[in-house]
């Protein structure tokens, strides 16, 4: 019995070798780990491909002949919805601002990760930061507890507040100059021009930043002459009441940066939860041209982001945030920037893609570049060092803002603003490219 057995045991064994390939010298693939591609980005909304004529659809009142219509396709991506506010942006500088806190207190317990109940001794005897501690929980830091709390380093933490004849007597402010962002991102530009000259290197292609990333509040001083707005200088980022607001005084390279952080946000609480690599999103600023396709809201040649080719409604409301008549910032709802959920958002679901800040693009502002773009996903891109000509720091600026006239509302129309400069009327957005063709196929 035991010999038949035996025989069962091996035919059956054979029998599923001959049904599978594998092993049988097949070509099969080696696949990733499936996952559902069907996930939209929290705050974001999917904006579908298409091919559609994009530039010029009315007068070109200032003669610059930059943006002539052409037919363009554009890939899938996901976009914020709203422009990013003081409070999203809060999140980056207090990230920043706890890590650099966390290092001079020499990596406490309560911001260490526990792995498998060895405390903080990780792999190796290295100590791995809890990221997901850091920017929330990590507020902990700043307040006194006595022995065994957070307060007890308080002293290793003067540092990272204004000292001497820096400080204003009575009051304990953060020096937020000390608010650095160090990343390193791969340049694809370089990349593509050398990676097959056999003497390079992978380290020559790769970016390296140290990033202050702090908005300068002072542009509501610096960017107009003889006016009160010293309460916005006050209040703007940190008042409760401007939460919801779009944040300001943030250069394209603190954008930049901010999209690096977001992306490397998202990569920890991915690789926490054991998500596949093709899950990653991978956050940046949107194209000019991306831009002004989401803008127009799947509808074609329109003026407005609203559809139509007027600024106000047929009850005779203005559909948007800027200036009016003869300086007449009010009769919109708003003197100086609004709420980014505020007014009526377009086909797509996105709010503001008009007025309110002006939004920085990833895109370099050079005029002799538009003929020489490619039909799909056309963009022109060039990263300027520190010691480059101004004008090669020029970066393409979309939208329109709160001051701006109604002129620059318009989907087609572009501007621009160099990538280190700060303004009180530019913020920015973040866009994801989708993983595949089609999030509806």
């Amino acid at each position: 019995m035991k010999k038949i057995y035996l025989l069962v045991i091996v035919g059956i064994s054979v029998l599923l070798a001959s049904c599978g390939h594998e092993g049988q010298g097949e070509l099969v693939g080696a696949y990733n780990r499936k996952f559902k591609n069907n996930r939209v980005p929290l705050g974001m909304v999917y904006i579908p491909p298409g091919h559609t004529p994009l530039g010029g659809s009315d007068e070109d009142i200032t003669f610059s002949q930059n943006g002539p219509s052409r037919m363009t396709t554009i890939s899938a991506f996901f976009m914020d919805q709203t422009e990013i506010s003081n409070a999203e942006y809060r999140q980056f500088t207090n990230w920043v601002r706890d890590s650099i806190a966390i290092s001079m207190m020499g990596n406490p317990q309560q911001f260490m990760m526990n792995p498998k109940g060895k405390g903080a001794e990780a792999l190796g005897g290295e100590k791995y930061i809890n990221w997901k501690a850091v920017g929330t929980n990590g507020a902990n830091i700043w307040r006194n507890k006595g022995k065994g709390g957070a307060g007890a380093q308080a002293a290793q933490l003067d540092g990272m507040y204004y000292s001497g004849l820096d400080a204003l007597p009575g009051r304990k402010e953060f020096d937020v100059r000390k608010f650095e962002y160090n990343y390193a991102e791969l340049n694809m530009d370089k990349a593509a021009l050398g990676h097959k000259n056999p003497n390079s290197k992978r380290q020559d292609y790769i970016d390296r930043y140290n990033i202050a990333i702090y908005p300068d509040t002072m542009v509501w001083k610096t960017d107009y002459s003889y006016s009160q707005n010293d309460p916005m200088v006050r209040g703007y980022y940190n008042h409760p009441s401007y939460d919801d607001y779009p944040v300001v005084g943030v250069s394209w390279e603190q954008a930049k940066a901010f999209a690096h952080w977001r992306t490397r946000l998202y990569d920890g609480v991915a690789q926490a939860r054991k998500m596949p690599s093709g899950s990653r999103s991978d956050y940046r600023l949107p194209a000019e041209t991306e831009f002004e396709y989401a803008a127009r809201g799947g509808n074609t040649k329109t003026k407005y982001p609203w559809g139509g080719p007027y600024i106000r409604n047929t009850k005779g409301c203005l559909q948007a945030n800027f200036k009016p008549g003869r300086g007449d910032y009010s009769s919109d709802g708003g003197i100086y920037t609004v709420g980014v959920r505020s007014y009526f958002p377009n086909d797509y679901g996105l709010y503001n893609m008009s007025g309110n800040v002006s939004e920085w693009t990833l895109t370099a502002y050079n005029k002799s570049a538009s003929p020489l773009l490619h039909d799909l996903n056309p963009n022109f891109t060039y990263v300027a060092g520190p010691n480059d000509s101004k004008y090669l720091k020029r970066k393409v600026v979309k939208g329109g803002s709160w001051k701006d006239t109604g002129y620059f509302l318009q989907n087609a129309v572009s501007t621009y603003e160099y990538q280190d400069t700060q303004r009180s009327y530019i913020g920015f957005r973040c866009v994801s490219s989708y993983p595949g063709t089609d999030l509806r196929n």
